[in-house]
């Protein structure tokens, strides 16, 4: 799963950085609705950003041993 922000051009999403999605693959978009989207945007940073790539790689690395779990052991 990947989160992408963009924005809405009026026609189409355009994402912000550069994406790998194959052409016609289905996607998932979620539409954050705000009333003023300066004010919220403080609120919505402290939930939503980057990760640093430490994190990404600690993640990426206990994600690595949800693969080894024997779903037969349970």
């Amino acid at each position: 799963m990947n989160i992408i922000q963009g924005y809405y051009d009026g026609s189409v999403f355009v994402p912000l950085v550069p994406v790998n999605v194959k052409i016609n693959q289905p996607v998932l978009i979620t539409v954050l609705e705000t009333a003023n989207q300066n004010a919220d945007k403080n609120r919505f940073d402290k939930f939503f950003g980057a990760l640093s790539v430490e994190d990404y790689c600690e993640i990426t690395e206990a994600l690595k041993d949800t693969e080894k779990v024997d779903i037969n052991e349970w």
